[in-house]
Order: C-alpha cells, then sequence, then structure tokens
C-alpha cells in the first residue's frame, strides 16, 4: 500500500515540475525532466561502485596472536589459513611451486623456530613478509628461479642461527636484508648467477659461525660486508670468476677458523684483509689464476692450522711478513713464478714443511729464520732449487724432523756438506 502511495505521489511532483516548467519556460519542460532523471541514475552507479570498491580492500585484520606449531605453504589457499596471525612458534616452509604472492602473511612479525623459503616455481618478490623482524633459526632462501629481489624483508633485524641465500638464478640483489643487524651463527652466499653486490649486508657486524661467499658467478666485489668485523669460525671466499677485490672486508680483524680463498679467477688483489690479526684456523689462497702478490692480507702473527699456498702467478709471499708460526702444515706448491720465500722470514716454527713443485725456485733464503720442524720436511720436484739449501735448511734447526724427504730438485754437490745432508 506505501508503494503505491508513493507512487502517486512521485507521478504528482513531476506532475507539478511539467505544469511550473510550462509556465516560466514554455517547451522546455523535457529537458528538465530527462535532466533530474539522469542525476538519480549517476548517483545510484557511484554507491554501487563505492560498495564494491571498499569491500575488495578491506585489510587483513592482524588480530590471531601466535600460531601454535609449525605450517608448510604449499598452495595459495594455505596462505590464508595464516592470515591474521603476526607470529609463528615453530618452522614456516615456503615450498609452493603455484604461488604468486605471500601477501596474507602480512601481519607476521616472528618465526620461532627456521623460516625455509624454497623451490616457489612462480614467485617474485617477498612483500607479503613485510612486517617479519625476526627468525629464531635459520632463514634459508633457496632454489627459487623468478625471484629477482629481497625487499619484502625490509623490517627483518635478527635471524638467530643462520642466513643461506642458495641458487636463486635471477635474484640481482640483496638490498631488501639493510634492515638486518644480527646474524648468530653462519651466513651463506652461495650459487646466485645473477647477483652483483652484497650490499644488503652492510648492517652486520659479527657472526659466531662461518661466511661463505660461493658460486655467485657475476659478483665483482665484497663491499657489502664492510661493518664485518668478527667471524667465530671461518671464512670461505671461493669459486667466485668476477670477483676482483676483497676491499669490503676491511673492517675484519678476526677470524676463529678457517680461511681459505680459492678458485676465484679474477681476483688480483688481497687488500681488504689489511686489518686481519688473527686466524685460528688454516689459512688457504689457492688456485687464483690472476693474483701475483699477497701483500694486503694484514698482519697475523700465527696460523693455527695449516698454511697453504698454491697460485701459478704468485711471484712472491711478501704479505705474509708478520707471521711467526704455523701449527700445522707450511705447504708451498705449484707456484709457478715463485722464484723465493722471502715472504716468510719471520716465521721461526710449523708443525710440518712441505715444499714442492715450484718451477722457477731457486732458494730458501726466505726461511732463515725457522728454527723448528715438527715430524716432517719434504722438498720435492722444485726443478731450479738445489738439494744444498735442503741441507743448509736442516743444519739450522734445533732439532731434525724424524721424516726427511729431499729429492728431484737440482742434484748438486754440496761444500762442505751440511751435517743432516740426507
Amino acid at each position: 500500500m506505501n508503494r503505491i502511495y508513493f507512487f502517486f505521489l512521485t507521478v504528482a511532483v513531476i506532475s507539478c515540475s511539467t505544469d511550473s516548467s510550462e509556465n516560466l519556460d514554455g517547451g522546455t519542460t523535457d529537458t528538465d525532466i530527462d535532466t533530474d532523471i539522469d542525476t538519480d541514475t549517476d548517483t545510484d552507479t557511484d554507491a554501487d561502485t563505492d560498495t564494491d570498491t571498499d569491500t575488495d580492500t578491506d585489510p587483513v585484520e592482524c588480530n590471531l596472536g601466535e600460531y601454535s606449531g609449525s605450517f608448510t605453504i604449499g598452495a595459495q589457499s594455505d596462505i590464508e589459513i595464516l592470515a591474521g596471525y603476526t607470529s609463528i612458534s615453530g618452522r614456516l616452509i615456503v615450498d609452493c611451486p603455484s604461488c604468486a604472492d605471500l601477501n596474507g602473511l602480512i601481519c607476521l612479525t616472528s618465526v620461532g623456530e627456521d623460516l625455509l623459503i624454497g623451490d616457489n616455481g612462480t614467485l617474485t618478490n617477498l612483500d607479503g613478509l613485510s612486517a617479519l623482524t625476526s627468525v629464531g633459526e635459520y632463514l634459508n632462501i633457496y632454489d627459487n628461479p623468478t625471484l629477482t629481489n629481497l625487499d619484502g624483508l625490509g623490517a627483518l633485524t635478527s635471524v638467530s642461527w643462520g642466513l643461506w641465500i642458495e641458487d636463486n638464478e635471477v635474484l640481482t640483489n640483496i638490498n631488501g636484508l639493510g634492515a638486518l643487524t644480527s646474524v648468530g651463527w653462519h651466513l651463506h652466499i652461495e650459487g646466485n648467477p645473477t647477483l652483483t653486490n652484497l650490499d644488503g649486508l652492510s648492517g652486520i657486524t659479527t657472526a659466531a659461525g662461518y661466511l661463505s661467499i660461493s658460486r655467485n658467478a657475476v659478483l665483482t666485489n665484497l663491499d657489502g660486508l664492510s661493518a664485518l668485523v668478527f667471524l667465530g669460525d671461518g671464512l670461505y671466499v671461493d669459486h667466485n670468476p668476477a670477483l676482483t677485490n676483497l676491499t669490503g672486508l676491511s673492517a675484519l680483524t678476526s677470524v676463529g677458523g678457517d680461511l681459505l680463498i680459492y678458485t676465484n679467477d679474477a681476483l688480483v688483489s688481497l687488500t681488504g684483509l689489511s686489518a686481519l690479526t688473527f686466524v685460528g684456523g688454516t689459512l688457504q689462497i689457492s688456485n687464483n689464476d690472476a693474483l701475483t702478490s699477497l701483500t694486503g692480507l694484514g698482519a697475523p702473527a700465527s696460523v693455527g692450522g695449516n698454511l697453504e699456498i698454491i697460485n701459478t702467478a704468485l711471484t712472491n709471499l711478501d704479505g705474509l711478513n708478520a707471521l711467526t708460526s704455523i701449527g700445522g702444515i707450511m705447504a708451498i706448491y705449484h707456484n709457478d713464478a715463485l722464484t723465493n720465500l722471502d715472504g716468510l722470514n719471520g716465521i721461526t716454527s710449523v708443525g710440518e714443511l712441505s715444499i714442492w713443485s715450484n718451477a722457477v725456485l731457486t732458494n730458501l733464503d726466505g726461511l732463515g729464520a725457522l728454527t723448528s720442524i715438527g715430524p716432517g720436511l719434504s722438498i720435492t720436484s722444485n726443478y731450479t732449487l738445489p738439494d744444498c739449501e735442503a741441507c743448509d735448511l736442516l743444519d739450522q734447526l734445533t732439532s731434525v724432523p724424524a721424516s726427511i724427504i729431499v729429492h728431484d730438485n737440482i742434484d748438486d754437490s754440496c761444500a762442505p756438506v751440511p751435517t743432516n745432508c740426507p
């Protein structure tokens, strides 16, 4: 009944409007009526549009607190299950070949254990993790063939155990890690063929474990590590064919474990290690084909493990002048351009000594301060080195090693014959 009443009331109003128009304007009635109707229609359309838009963009409400346990995301729909949670007590695994984004995780601020992001075939970014500030154990980002950057991790400040970034084919930078100041244990960057720099690591000063930079085909420098001062374990820099220098490590003073720098084809200088004063394990510099000098290595007084020098273009050992003792084996071999050992003139004791296959080595004068060798000495296959050099070295020792091997050097006649000549 009300609708009928409204209908007649509307007709009456229009009739009045028509009459008024005829009285005032004479012939403009249609125009006024059309205008009113058009206006009503536009108003309805706007109202509908606004309502739909608001519904589609409603934000996720971050009010679910902690998700108890671990969770694996294997499909896009799994992400929606975690929408609204601010933390996860256990491990979060993102192994989703078809996931386009992680936007449903926008509330997540912490992961109690590991965060593993791997084998995601279509994931191009990590923007859905923009609220994440901490990971309780390891953060591993691996085998993501379409991931181009880590910008979505811009709020991350702490990874308690270790950070692994490995085998991401189109990852060009890790700038998104710029807020990261603490990595509790290991830092591992390996097999990222388009990664050009490590600038996103500029806030890290220490790591209790090791740092490994390996198999990054176009990485030219380590400048992103310029704040790193201390490593509790080893430093491994290997198989980075475009790396030319180590200047990014200029603040590093201590390596608790092994320091291994090998198979970096374009490396021409060790200048970036000039602040280094301590190596607790083995110091190995090997198979860096363009390296001609060890100058810039810093001033470590001792090496707790072995000292291994194997570089075909190396002409001298001058960067080792501060060394006084080697806890393990000192091995100098396959240095095809090395003519002398003068850079070792401060060394007084080694665990064992092995010098072999140095094609143009002519003397051992650089070992003039050496007085103690452990159980073994081997000097072999140095085709321009007289045997008498080995005999003279034995005579300066305070005790003769139990094992002495000297052969395939120049077979000369020592005069007078040294006491300990084999």
